[in-house]
């Protein structure tokens, strides 16, 4: 498993425009592609240029937090639990990213806005071996992303809806009713 720092070069800056950069993309019931039905998607980047974001609804399975940690050549401290890992999207599904609070930044962390930030290195797996890491957070591997124009036109399409994020969504324990619950708060038709 490789934990890089791919984003630097996938998610493009932010642009003026009007962005969904910090907000869910919500699928509708019209996408039938299984990557991507029912997904809950927050958006991390979003600009003239494309954009990039993280499925927070898909897991492949849990596994000891520990033994995550150990695999990284991490001492463990005192941590207990497991660690859920994440479906982040079909790019790149060899690359591991941290969605987390804004809480904590790293020098490989990419803050989104005031709320949430995303960590593609191992700073932030020893922030929370040591107890100091951020309040809550999610490991996906691989992402969605999308080149110029490309999302707007799903968007027109009818695929997607947006819906404020919230931290209550994005790491609720209940996956299967993220999307549910997303598509509640989703506004009118983009």
């Amino acid at each position: 498993m490789i934990v890089g720092c791919l984003f630097l070069a996938a998610v493009p800056a932010q642009a003026d425009d009007l962005t969904l950069t910090g907000q869910l993309l919500v699928a509708t019931k019209k996408i039938e592609d299984p990557r991507f039905a029912k997904t809950v998607i927050f958006m991390v980047s979003h600009d003239k240029e494309g954009a990039f974001g993280l499925v927070v609804n898909r897991v492949f399975g849990a596994g000891p937090m520990q033994k995550f940690l150990k695999g990284f050549d991490i001492g463990p401290g005192k941590i207990k639990g497991d660690i859920r890992l994440h479906y982040g999207g079909p790019v790149s599904p060899s690359v591991g990213f941290f969605l987390h609070t804004a809480d904590f930044k790293g020098d490989d962390t990419r803050v989104v806005d005031s709320k949430m930030a995303l960590t593609t290195g191992t700073s932030v797996l020893k922030a929370i071996a040591e107890g100091r890491g951020p309040r809550n957070s999610l490991f996906a591997l691989g992402y969605a992303g999308w080149s110029a124009g490309q999302l707007e036109g799903e968007i027109a399409r009818g695929d997607w809806f947006s819906a404020p994020a919230s931290e209550e969504l994005i790491f609720s324990e209940d996956v299967d009713a993220i999307w549910e619950r997303a598509s509640g708060k989703a506004g009118l038709k983009l």
